[in-house]
Formats: C-alpha cells, structure tokens, sequence
C-alpha cells in the first residue's frame, strides 16, 4: 500500500474516532457536578429560580439528554462546537484564538526535546562507559523525575525573578506595540522558558531511549559487517546504526506528542501562556461545558492528526514498512 492509500484509510478512522471521542466527553462532562446555569445566576447576583430556568431555556440545557446529545453530535460533524455562554462567543472562534499560541509552544517544546534527546543520545551512546555518558545519563535521571509544575516555577523564580534575562508571563510585552521582527522577538523571548521547561522532560524520554537503542543496533550482524568492510566509525554510526536506532525513538515521539498538549496546560497556566490549555483551566472552573468539550475534541484531533504524522515519517524511515503493508 502507497503513502497515499494509508493516509486515507487513517483520515477514515480518524473521523470515526473523533465521533466516538465527541460522544464518550459528551457523557463524562454532563456526569460531572454542578449547573453552568446556576453558576452564571450566581456571578449575576440574582441566583432565584426563574432566572436558571430562563438561563437553563436559552443554552439548552432543560432538553432530554439524548436531544442535547444528538444536537452536539450533528454541530460537531458541521464544525459548529457550540457557544460559550461563560464568554459569550462562539466556542470555535475562542479556540482558533488561542491556537496559535499552543501550537507555538508544543511544536518547540516538541522539537527541542527531540531533536537535543537524540543527538544527547548519540553522544552517550558513542562513549559509554565513560564520565560523559554518566553526566549526560544522570541530568536526563533528574529532568525525567523533576515535575513539570515545580520545573516550571523553579524556571520563573530563577531567569525571570532572580537573574531578570527572560520575560516569565505572558505571550508577548502588553503594551510595547511591536510589530515585525521586533516583535517576534519578543514573542521567541517569551517562549523560550516555557518551551524548554515543557520540552525537559520529553527530551530526557528519547535521550535515553537514543542512547538504549544506538547500543542495541550496534550489535546487530549488519554493523558488524559493515565496520569488515573497513568502513569509518562515522559512516557507520550515521548511514546504519542510528537511521535503524531512530525507529522506536520515532515511535515514542509520536505516541508522546499528544501528551505535549496535557503538559501544556499546567505550563500554559505557570507561565500565563495564552493557549487552549490555559482555555480550557479557565473553563473548568467556570462550568463552560460547550468550551470544554471543545478543548478536548480539538486536542484529541491534534493527537490523531501526531499519530498520522508519525505513520508517515515511519514509512519513509523504514521502506520495509511500505512493502510489506
């Protein structure tokens, strides 16, 4: 099968489970405690009866389950994700606003953690055994074990507070009025604390799984040929053991990407970052049901849109995969 015929057949399955995942958060949001209704009376200062009732009316909220459910199915597969009665805009409008920013931060975090994981584990790998393989092994045991929340804070307290080099909060300078370079440097001088503290841990996942699979592959009967043949350490490190070693590391970078979007909310709340995660915390607290069922549905898209990815890279790393399927 070509890359074409497997992309469609997983854009197939990719509908189908984003129905499933619409339905199942469906159930689990509308399980939870508490009445968005009552919680708007409340903020307005006049939680009587008639006024949830009124309330309840206007967003829905006082039909039979299976109505409401049928309603937020047939809006999902119209790309109509509802209002937020909590905001007052469209659900849709309110996370393509604050997209942007999270793809910002996941795809650097994910692209720091990966591409500085493998090269930390080639350079392991290649002196194992030695003081070089201990430290790199030991800082990747300690950003692997540190929590995210407290990496994140220790990160604001020290090169914001402390030292002053980086910006700790928000997107951009409120108030500067940049534009141009100037002021995507200040939003790359924002980034740069949550990126790295988002990508830490991550990086330390596929360092040490470089480092474990580069020692595997070296093993193998092809290398041993290959360094008979009188080849250099570093073709055979580049051209044989590493393209073979990247397979599982491509693997676990794209089952994990999708975790990215989980840590983004706690570093998208420590560093007042404006993203869906930071959306999605606000609601939560707010009771903003359709926004919540939003956040989840467009992060659940974004993993199965980072599996696909994967599939791709994996069959053009690995052409054995495009024969056989």
């Amino acid at each position: 099968m070509n890359i074409a015929g497997a992309v469609l057949g997983r854009l197939i399955k990719a509908v189908l489970t984003l129905l499933a995942i619409a339905v199942l958060n469906f159930f689990l949001i509308h399980a939870a405690p508490g009445d968005p209704a009552a919680v708007l009376a409340g903020e307005a200062g006049a939680a009587d009866e008639q006024m949830i009732a009124d309330l309840r009316a206007q967003f829905g909220l006082d039909q039979p389950f299976y109505i409401q459910l049928w309603t937020y199915v047939r809006n999902v597969l119209t790309l109509d994700l509802g209002y937020s009665f909590r905001q007052g805009a469209p659900v849709l409008e309110l996370i393509l606003d604050r997209l942007p920013a999270t793809l910002i931060l996941t795809m650097s975090a994910f692209g720091i953690s990966l591409t500085c994981g493998i090269m930390l584990g080639v350079a392991a790998s290649a002196r194992v055994g030695k003081l070089a393989d201990s430290l790199l092994t030991g800082f990747a045991l300690i950003f692997y074990a540190t929590p995210l929340y407290w990496a994140a804070l220790m990160a604001v307290l020290v090169f914001s507070v402390q030292l002053g080099w980086l910006p700790g909060f928000g997107y951009e300078t409120v108030g500067a009025d940049y534009s141009g370079f100037q002021r995507v440097g200040d939003i790359l001088a924002h980034l740069v604390l949550p990126a790295l503290t988002l990508g830490l841990f991550f990086m330390a996942v596929y360092m040490r799984m470089t480092r474990a699979s580069m020692l595997e592959v070296a093993q193998q009967d092809f290398v041993k040929t290959a360094r008979a043949k009188g080849l250099s350490p570093a073709v055979i490190r580049r051209r044989h053991i590493l393209r073979n070693a990247l397979l599982p590391v491509v693997t676990l970078a794209g089952l994990q990407a999708g975790q990215l979007i989980g840590g983004a909310v706690l570093t998208e709340t420590v560093f007042a970052w404006p993203g869906i995660g930071r959306l999605m915390f606000e609601s939560l607290a707010a009771r903003d049901y359709n926004t919540i069922l939003g956040v989840f549905l467009v992060s659940a898209a974004m993993v199965i849109l980072f599996n696909i990815v994967t599939d791709i890279v994996y069959r053009l790393i690995d052409p054995r995969i495009r024969h056989s399927a």
